[in-house]
């Protein structure tokens, strides 16, 4: 791996990725993070991977995980997820972010959804370490793909279909998501969300906590630095980025970029060019 943004707090953090041109919705990303803490964020797609050394601390769907080395670490897209080093010598892991749209079409299966964020495996996560690795060195789309394929089979006995059934304080939520998504540059207010779900302003923001185990304004800046991540893919200018998603300006956007995904915007853009 290259050398380390500045920001990062201590000079063994690294965290690289790389997007394959041929293949939409399909993210690779290898880090080794020893200080750096990861604010929460979100993921389009599915975050599926292993820990190589060290442990990983990270709080997903309101509960505290360990991953341990030699262990899968699955995630559902769109869930608010922190991470940082529980170990002294911090982290070694590998992942694959992957659209739902491109799983389904990968696979033919439709609503997978992973009940266990962490799986001890030995083998098992040495074999997915090995295909993420392979995939991060293929030059040829078809031996990509074909390596894609055999990643999401390993994992596939791991998740449940179709997806349970949303209840109901989902559900009620999903317009406000929705609302968020559409305004990432507006400067809201609680009783505007309130009034999309239906509910007084703080019996919202106590329900709304309740289940996603963030405040709206953290789910707000989850959003806005996902739809910047989308954005940075598809080569606009940092700045440019910023003001399309709300954030205060270019500099905003790195600090946060950063907290959020380990790397700086143009570092991420530059990584995605190679």
């Amino acid at each position: 791996m290259q050398g380390v943004p500045h920001h990062f707090d201590h000079r063994a953090d690294q965290a690289e990725f790389r997007l394959p041109s041929h293949r939409a919705g399909v993210e690779l990303y290898r880090a080794h993070i020893v200080r750096h803490a990861f604010e929460p964020h979100v993921h389009d797609g599915y975050g599926l991977g292993a820990i190589e050394t060290g442990v990983e601390r990270f709080r997903y769907r309101g509960a505290d995980h360990l991953a341990p080395p030699d262990s899968l670490v699955m995630m559902n897209p769109d869930e608010l997820h922190t991470g940082r080093a529980e170990t002294e010598g911090g982290w070694h892991y590998r992942m694959l972010y992957v659209e739902q749209c491109a799983v389904d079409e990968i696979t033919g299966e439709n609503g997978w959804w992973f009940g266990d964020a962490v799986h001890a495996d030995a083998a098992g996560a040495r074999h997915i370490t090995a295909l993420l690795d392979a995939l991060w060195r293929a030059q040829e789309p078809l031996a990509f793909d074909g390596l894609l394929l055999q990643l999401l089979q390993a994992f596939r006995r791991h998740a449940r279909t179709p997806q349970p059934v949303r209840a109901e304080a989902l559900s009620r939520f999903e317009p406000v998501i929705e609302y968020l998504r559409e305004h990432l540059a507006d400067r809201l207010t609680l009783e505007q969300l309130a009034a999309v779900a239906g509910l007084s302003p703080f019996h919202f923001l106590r329900q709304f906590q309740a289940r996603h185990h963030a405040t709206p304004q953290q789910m707000l800046m989850a959003l806005r630095l996902s739809a910047a991540k989308r954005r940075l893919t598809a080569g606009e200018a940092p700045a440019q980025v910023a003001a399309a998603t709300g954030l205060a300006d270019q500099a905003h956007l790195t600090r946060a970029f950063a907290r959020r995904y380990g790397v700086t915007p143009a570092r991420y853009q530059r990584q995605l060019q190679r």
